[in-house]
């Protein structure tokens, strides 16, 4: 090797070596919540891609930690994380976090069997209706007062397959969840002969925004918030944005499948 092209390799590892030792590390926990959060899905789910992508456009490499929601909530709080993601924004929750530009808009919506013919307008369209739900899970101040009337039932258990089940067994009529989570959900556990019995109605029955959240115990946090915000409203600008949720649809983040093992026989 001449003199000159080992000098030119030479530059282009330091220059190799620099550009790696300038990407920082972001560590952010979450919760499992697929198709958006999920240690089993491509790219951590459609949320944990968009996030990794928009900070790598930064200058950083995320890395996600799966934790119970208390835990990422309380970590991520007292600085352990650079943020956690994704909540809904309550005012409690201030006193700990900066919140993000809106990062997510999820849509609650009522499930039906297609064998039933559903439709409705107002609370008052559900009365005498027997709904599935999840555990102490809200879906919203209005909603949770009109289920307070008592007008309706509510049989809460723990998963959104056990609400599938109980709503394709007919013990239910309707199931609230939102509305790629429920499908996911019926992907993941059902056949598509089951999955074809299952539908939703098009009115949201709730339209939340989630948020990125960074702790304020840590000091840098505004400045990093302030880069992921513009960011991410250049990625709303061109559209990138949008074909996070276009390949959501298409199924692009379901988990590979497993291929059999070969029998030694």
């Amino acid at each position: 090797m001449t003199p000159r092209r080992l000098y030119l390799g030479l530059c282009l590892l330091l220059c190799l070596s620099t550009q790696a030792a300038e990407q920082k590390v972001l560590n952010i926990s979450v919760g499992d919540w697929p198709p958006y959060l999920s240690a089993d899905m491509k790219h951590n789910g459609v949320i944990a891609h968009l996030i990794s992508d928009l900070f790598a456009d930064e200058g950083y490499d995320v890395r996600f930690q799966f934790l119970p929601w208390p835990r990422a909530y309380s970590a991520a709080a007292t600085g352990r994380f650079d943020a956690t993601a994704v909540w809904m924004h309550k005012a409690e929750r201030e006193a700990d976090f900066h919140f993000s530009a809106p990062l997510l808009d999820e849509q609650f919506v009522f499930f039906h069997l297609k064998t039933l013919p559903f439709d409705w307008h107002h609370f008052d369209d559900l009365t005498g209706m027997t709904l599935g739900g999840g555990l102490e899970y809200s879906y919203g101040p209005q909603f949770d007062e009109f289920l307070a009337q008592n007008k309706v039932s509510i049989e809460r258990v723990s998963t959104a397959m056990q609400n599938f089940e109980k709503l394709l067994k007919e013990r239910v009529v309707l199931y609230p969840q939102e509305m790629n989570v429920g499908y996911a959900a019926l992907r993941s556990h059902f056949s598509e002969e089951d999955q074809a019995k299952i539908t939703h109605h098009p009115t949201p029955l709730l339209i939340n925004r989630s948020y990125l959240m960074l702790p304020k115990s840590l000091e840098g946090s505004p400045a990093l918030m302030a880069r992921f915000n513009k960011r991410l409203a250049d990625y709303r600008k061109t559209g990138r944005y949008d074909r996070y949720f276009a390949d959501l649809q298409q199924g692009k983040y379901q988990p590979e499948p497993i291929p059999p093992m070969e029998s030694d026989y």
